[in-house]
């Protein structure tokens, strides 16, 4: 089913992927309600080195698009989470191969998206950078937390403590969940509001630099 899905993928891209094969890959999950197109602006200010490819939601939601709903009593449907979940997965196997590696970026819920799938394919990505975002409150059955737990993933993880979008309960819940899965850098940018600000951008691609290229 998932292997079916991945050809209706939506995705933008820095650069032709088949000219650059053995670039290492940096895959971007955009926030609620944005598309593929929202994230493509950082690119100038991450490393040359990668390809980038931003991957649009499969729900509709206002003009952009959601990976699963939010805010209505279908928040966080398990079903819903999983069916935006598995064709990403499978895509970004597919789009590893003979890659020297692979990252993700993540803002919002995209950083739910992003590290769902680390939780999916633990010992396959090399780092995540979760901007302004949370992880996933409940486990799924495609989850491997216990080899995360055992290897924990390498995260870089930026937000303004008084964002007014993401509410204390999920960075809670998102703070505890990582504490014993991921390796985390966290940083604070006080002002930033729900956003990326500049200096967050070069320090993700500080992070990067170091944890991914010179690794």
């Amino acid at each position: 089913m998932a292997e079916n899905l991945v050809d209706e993928l939506t995705v933008a891209w820095n650069r032709d992927p088949a000219a650059d094969p053995n670039a290492p890959l940096l895959v971007m999950f955009h926030g609620f309600g944005a598309d593929e197109n929202d994230l493509m602006g950082l690119v100038p200010g991450l490393p040359d080195e990668f390809v980038v490819a931003s991957v649009r939601a499969p729900q509709r939601e206002g003009y952009g698009y959601r990976w699963f709903p939010l805010y209505s009593d279908e928040a966080f449907d398990t079903a819903q989470v999983q069916a935006a979940l598995e064709p990403v997965v499978a895509w970004v196997r597919q789009q590893a191969e003979g890659r020297p590696s692979v990252s993700l970026l993540g803002f919002s819920q995209g950083m739910c998206i992003a590290t769902s799938v680390v939780r999916a394919m633990p010992g396959e990505i090399a780092a995540v950078a979760g901007l302004s975002g949370f992880t996933l409150p409940d486990p799924l059955p495609m989850f491997r937390d216990g080899a995360l737990e055992q290897e924990p993933f390498k995260l870089f993880w930026g937000r303004d403590p008084q964002d007014p979008v993401v509410n204390e309960a999920l960075v809670n819940q998102s703070a505890e969940w990582l504490l014993t899965h991921a390796d985390s850098t966290k940083v604070q940018y006080q002002g930033m509001g729900h956003s990326i600000a500049q200096q967050e951008l070069r320090h993700v691609n500080e992070y990067l630099t170091h944890h991914v290229l010179k690794a």
